[in-house]
């Protein structure tokens, strides 16, 4: 069987992420397209990278992710660094021949976005290499459920979609000035940290959408900075004496849209929203019925037809489990219910797959691209008061 060897450039949080992907996926989907081998992992903190060697099982480490993109024997590279970076090296590993996995957002710019994007198309004109843009959400398996039925027509033509994502993590002031607060690095805040998840998931599920009006807003002006260290996000509360900087990124997002089908809809976004945790949801109504779901009962999905009697028409509730899309990852047992980390091995399925065979992934630098677009014009809104175009 055919073994890639991986590169992984960033060793936090969303490094740790990539790492369970790898590691689990042949587990669950066996046999499996191609074996990852956690060949080398990067960041720029000697001790953290050292650390990450020994704790995920990679053979080598690096501070220098050049070191990852000029070594031959590296088949591909999960960047996992702030935004800033990403355009940097996902463009230098595709023009060394690598195939590139790339924490979302894609980028902290438009015009690195699109740099990406051109990339990657640039790629493929020389040989099959794979670019993807890592938004796990849409393939819950409830939500590609989700989208048979609306390709199935289940539901008719979809009048509108209502999207949220809401946390709470950054909702205390003396939470640390991550990368996250700071536009240079991250490019935009709530808009681009978790918006991005739901813009994906509605342009996936109901089509583009092409023109928004927006506000954003942010409650938090200032944070205490944070030591060294990995990015430490809303784990800790830092006290009241800390040195602070200001926080020049959104805290909350929130626009209405108009897709290309016709269909309208809202999007909010914030973490500023106490007693929510990862509250991401999507409703949708057609001439023929409603789906709901809510990712933190991440199994199930509600579904209503109007074709049902009028006296037992009512949302109903689909379990999701081997029967499903991805049911390798229930352990075969209905109820079984998975979790954040099979969504991570579910990704790197798809990623690994497409490397297998050379087919691009259903979220490509251009998808990622397309997703960036929609926040600029989010931006755009916010500063003109008006609707604006994508």
């Amino acid at each position: 069987m055919k073994k890639l060897k991986v590169g992984l450039i960033g060793a936090g949080f969303m490094g740790k992420a990539h790492v369970v992907g790898y590691s689990n996926m042949p587990k669950f989907f066996w046999p499996a397209p191609a074996v990852p081998v956690l060949d080398t992992v990067c960041d720029i903190v000697p001790s953290i990278a050292s650390d990450a060697k020994d704790r995920f099982g990679f053979e080598k480490s690096c501070t220098d992710w050049h070191d990852i993109i000029n070594d031959p024997a590296i088949d591909v590279v999960s960047v996992c660094t702030p935004n800033d970076s990403h355009a940097e090296i996902a463009i230098a590993a595709l023009k060394a021949g690598k195939h590139v996995i790339c924490e979302k957002p894609i980028a902290n710019t438009l015009e690195n976005a699109q740099a990406m994007a051109e990339a990657a198309a640039n790629a493929q004109k020389g040989q099959t290499l794979i670019n993807m843009c890592a938004y796990q959400y849409r393939r819950v398996p409830a939500l590609v459920m989700a989208k048979k039925l609306i390709d199935e027509g289940s539901i008719g033509k979809i009048l509108n979609i209502r999207a949220t994502y809401l946390q709470s993590w950054s909702a205390d002031p003396s939470s640390p000035l991550s990368w996250r607060f700071q536009k240079k690095v991250a490019g935009a805040g709530t808009l681009g940290d978790i918006a991005t998840h739901v813009i994906d998931i509605t342009q996936y599920l109901a089509g583009d959408i092409q023109e928004v009006v927006s506000f954003l807003d942010t409650y938090i002006k200032e944070r205490p900075v944070q030591e060294g260290g990995v990015d430490l996000l809303g784990t800790v509360k830092l006290s009241a004496d800390a040195k602070k900087e200001v926080v020049d990124v959104d805290d909350e997002a929130s626009f209405l849209i108009r897709l290309a089908s016709g269909a309208h809809g809202s999007i909010e976004a914030t973490r500023n929203a106490w007693g929510r945790n990862n509250f991401i949801t999507v409703e949708l109504h057609g001439t023929e019925g409603s789906i709901l779901f809510n990712y933190e009962r991440l199994n199930e999905l509600q579904v209503c037809f109007a074709k049902d009697p009028d006296d037992r028409r009512g949302f109903k509730t689909i379990y999701t489990g081997p029967a499903h899309f991805y049911g390798e990852v229930t352990w075969n047992i209905p109820g079984m219910n998975i979790g954040y980390g099979e969504l991570k091995t579910i990704e790197t399925y798809e990623f690994v797959k497409a490397v297998a065979t050379g087919v691009q992934p259903s979220t490509t630098f251009a998808e990622g691209f397309k997703v960036a677009k929609v926040c600029d014009a989010v931006a755009r809104s916010a500063d003109s008061g008006k609707w604006e175009k994508v």
